[in-house]
């Protein structure tokens, strides 16, 4: 302990440190004991509205969390609906393709039976009622008397 009062620093703290224990601390601040009591009751308030304050605080940043964990579970719906929207689209989509698709390929095949049908009946009214037929049925009888012509008809299928 002497080496430590060696220097005038510590020497200094040490005879506070002891005065303030052999006489108190009132006798030190130059307080009356109901001055000590005044101001320990002082700081017994202060603790108290310091405490009311903390759980104030605590319940608010409880009510900001619950806030927060809302908020998340709005965009998590949000989310899902944004990913139900595009399956929707996604399907209405292929039924526009699909529909697409079979009235191009329906068409497309109507068309060409319609053609195929046209020619025909027109070759056929043409046959009916045109020079066309009676040349053919003269080509016919002819035929009959010359295998030469007779092979050329049945070549072309009009015999």
């Amino acid at each position: 302990m002497f080496y430590l009062l060696r220097e005038k620093s510590k020497l200094k703290k040490a005879i506070i440190f002891l005065l303030f224990i052999l006489f108190g601390s009132s006798s030190v601040f130059g307080m009356t004991p109901s001055e000590e009591k005044k101001l320990f009751q002082d700081i017994s308030e202060i603790k108290a509205t310091l405490k009311v304050f903390m759980e104030q605080t605590d319940k608010r940043f409880e009510q900001v969390d619950k806030r927060f964990e809302d908020m998340d579970k709005r965009f998590e719906d949000v989310n899902k609906r944004f990913d139900e929207i595009i399956n929707f689209l996604w399907i209405l989509t292929a039924i526009f393709t699909t529909l697409t698709a079979t009235v191009i390929g329906f068409a497309y095949w109507d068309r060409r039976t319609i053609i195929k049908k046209s020619r025909d009946e027109a070759i056929e009214a043409i046959e009916r009622q045109g020079k066309l037929r009676d040349l053919i049925n003269a080509l016919r009888e002819l035929a009959e008397q010359k295998p030469e012509l007779r092979t050329v008809l049945k070549q072309f299928n009009l015999l």
